[in-house]
């Protein structure tokens, strides 16, 4: 259900490109009421910043494995993003994740081993390019625009945003925070044949509660406790999901019913 992106790219890129005033002098960055590359991405990485926010909106879980990352569920079910539609407009008001609001730009290493974060895009994307709206990347003399500079500096919070995100999972692996984790919702009228989703993991409330008075005090001053209770109280929310999913038609099938379906084919 939660399985972090294994790509060999990030999720959502198809390609990426280091952006330069010798290629790319003429070159606009565009807005776009539409997301198609968001359709069908159900489990959207997210920053430990942006648990409080998002955590009214989705529930936040962490993928499975010896590397969690968090998540925010759009949907519950893979290929099922519950607020999208099918042009890729966002459908509700919602929050939108950081990782999301970022592409198609993104910092990344230009060559193995070097230090230093490029400022890098998606060719593929359909919001950068050399058209004739949108805001400059660059100006006629080569130097970086007010545009640029805006999208180089979401980019660096966005890394540094990562670098704390990974100072909580390290820290919710240290003290065996962490447990595997599944969730039984009952359609109504059918309680008889529960769905179960599996493949996620979560904080472990009792762990919790009888954590260390010194390490509950330290992170109740450093703000970790309350992004903790985020990802806790967002949990509620599965079952929000899962019912946007079967008044939209995309709800999983029981046994019984992918039996007939596979039987008609």
């Amino acid at each position: 259900m939660a399985s972090a992106p294994q790509p060999s790219l990030p999720l959502f890129y198809k390609d990426l490109m280091p952006l330069n005033s010798r290629d790319h002098l003429k070159w606009n960055n565009r807005r776009s009421d539409t997301a198609k590359w968001l359709i069908g991405h159900h489990a959207i990485p997210l920053t430990a910043d942006e648990f409080v926010q998002a955590q009214r909106d989705f529930p936040i879980v962490f993928s499975a494995g010896d590397d969690p990352l968090p998540l925010a569920l759009m949907g519950l079910n893979e290929g099922v993003n519950t607020f999208v539609d099918k042009k890729g407009k966002v459908s509700d008001p919602i929050y939108i994740p950081a990782y999301i609001r970022r592409y198609p730009f993104m910092l990344a290493r230009i060559q193995e081993g070097a230090e230093q974060l490029s400022l890098c895009f998606d060719p593929t994307s359909d919001t950068v390019g050399e058209f004739k709206d949108g805001e400059r990347l660059f100006t006629d003399d080569g130097k970086a625009t007010d545009e640029t500079t805006k999208i180089l500096d979401f980019c660096q919070k966005f890394e540094e945003a990562g670098i704390k995100t990974k100072a909580l999972v390290e820290e919710l692996k240290k003290h065996d925070l962490l447990m595997e984790s599944e969730i039984s919702i009952s359609q109504d009228g059918n309680t008889d044949q529960p769905y179960l989703y599996r493949g996620f993991q979560m904080v472990d409330q009792e762990k919790l509660r009888a954590l260390d008075e010194k390490v509950t005090k330290e992170w109740m001053d450093n703000g970790m406790l309350a992004v903790i209770h985020a990802h806790i109280f967002s949990l509620d929310l599965m079952r929000v999901i899962f019912s946007r999913q079967v008044q939209q038609g995309t709800g999983p099938k029981l046994p019984a019913e992918a039996a007939k379906d596979a039987a008609k084919k």
